[in-house]
């Protein structure tokens, strides 16, 4: 017997190849996910200056900050949810949630309406992206953590990417609204019919990996066993467990740049005479490189390792958020968009994967979605700082004290984040008795 096998209807085999039909549908699946949030990286920031007259910039961010303390408190419940009942019951959910967002967009007579689709769409998003991410962990195995993570994100990001550019092109045509938010209608059918119709449950997988776990040789998990409460799970994840916690913390910095980016970035660029069309390129440019970056990063991390990756990427982060603030052109800029975005590949997979390693496979959906508790509570974060610092002292000073607090960020990996995928494991899978686990599940 060369595949592991779990007899619970049809056997459950740990692998990317094994599993190919399946992850590829789910990669599709994560690509509509991210096309609903790139509907509004181009347009809603200038939606809420011309169209509703919002002045102050921490009311104008309003929508990020909404969105992301939603996403992040959702991102806690997916993955409990996600261990008690299963993965597809969350994903469809997730989709139910979303349908209403673009036609609250569209439709919005007042500002109240726009936090309202952004309450939504960050319940939404919370469920169906933390899904998609544990589905992708269940379905691969231990060896090849990291390129999962980076076909996943490389696909939720390429979609943002795309999303925010023709988004960008249909404002400049047709007006803010309705034409960008149509895409959102298309994409939250698709979606849910997708995740109704055709994706399969994935938790059995996970009982397959747990059944063959074996811990690191080296006794650093050892701690970290089985039967962990949530609380306890919640604990390592944000505080007590090194690598744990050095992710989660790298997690809320890097979405509080992109928090930023998303809120004040456009504002930025229409202050120095960007059309719309530009602003779409320049929106679209950051995510672009992020996504097709993660398609090698996320590799790689499964090559060399993942602390250094992470801790590297967070000060590519720092200066490009540093030449933003410094440039006032939209060459320098898009050069800054392909440096962030490069940063932001090298570091958004492989926190994810650091969170997989980690984690026991009993328990693992709740840690990851504590990790994207603390990641998601960037946006909220990021919205909050960039706002009153913006408010007080201009767009620019915000972008420079977010840079700060990225590369202090970098600091704390690579003091407190050990190495999660050392040598031994890279190249194989770690526990090779699964190849022979038979468990039977009632």
């Amino acid at each position: 017997m060369t595949d592991s096998t779990l007899r619970v209807g049809r056997p459950a085999r740990l692998g990317l190849a094994q599993n190919a039909a399946q992850f590829g549908l789910l990669v599709v699946v994560n690509a509509l996910v991210g096309g609903m949030l790139g509907e509004e990286r181009t347009v809603l920031p200038l939606l809420g200056e011309r169209q509703f007259g919002l002045r102050a910039y921490t009311a104008g961010l309003t929508f990020i900050l909404v969105f992301g303390l939603a996403k992040a408190v959702t991102n806690y419940l997916a993955g409990t949810l996600g261990d008690r009942y299963g993965r597809k019951p969350v994903l469809v959910g997730g989709w139910l949630v979303a349908v209403p967002v673009p036609l609250l967009l569209i439709w919005a007579p007042s500002w109240g309406w726009v936090i309202v689709a952004n309450v939504l769409l960050g319940i939404s998003q919370g469920l169906t992206w933390s899904t998609t991410v544990v589905m992708k962990i269940d379905l691969v195995g231990p060896a090849r953590r990291g390129l999962a993570m980076g076909l996943n994100e490389a696909a939720g990001y390429g979609a943002v990417a795309v999303t925010a550019l023709a988004t960008g092109y249909l404002a400049q045509a047709y007006g803010l609204r309705p034409a960008p938010f149509l895409l959102g209608i298309a994409f939250a059918a698709l979606g849910l019919g997708l995740s109704t119709l055709t994706v399969k449950e994935t938790r059995d997988h996970a009982r397959l990996e747990a059944a063959g776990h074996a811990p690191r040789p080296d006794g650093k998990h050892d701690h970290l066993h089985a039967d962990l409460t949530t609380a306890q799970v919640f604990a390592q994840t944000s505080f007590r467990e090194p690598a744990l916690s050095s992710a989660s913390q790298a997690g809320l910095v890097n979405n509080l740049n992109d928090g930023l980016a998303w809120g004040l970035f456009p504002i930025l660029f229409a202050g120095a005479g960007l059309s719309v069309a530009r602003i779409g390129v320049l929106a679209a440019l950051y995510p672009a490189v992020w996504g097709v970056g993660q398609l090698l990063t996320g590799a790689l991390s499964d090559r060399w390792g993942r602390k250094w990756l992470i801790a590297t990427g967070m000060g590519i982060q720092g200066v490009a958020l540093g030449v933003v603030a410094l440039a006032d052109t939209f060459t320098v800029w898009a050069f800054a968009a392909i440096l962030l975005g490069a940063g932001t590949a090298m570091v958004y997979p492989t926190l994810l994967a650091v969170s997989a390693d980690v984690s026991h496979p009993a328990w693992r959906a709740r840690a990851v979605g504590i990790y994207r508790l603390w990641r998601d509570a960037g946006f909220a974060a990021g919205a909050l700082l960039a706002g009153l610092v913006a408010d007080a002292l201009g767009v620019r000073a915000a972008v420079w004290s977010v840079a700060a607090l990225t590369v202090a960020s970098g600091v704390v990996v690579a003091g407190r984040m050990y190495e999660t995928h050392p040598p031994a494991h890279r190249g194989n899978d770690p526990h090779p008795q699964q190849d022979t686990q038979e468990v039977s599940h009632g």
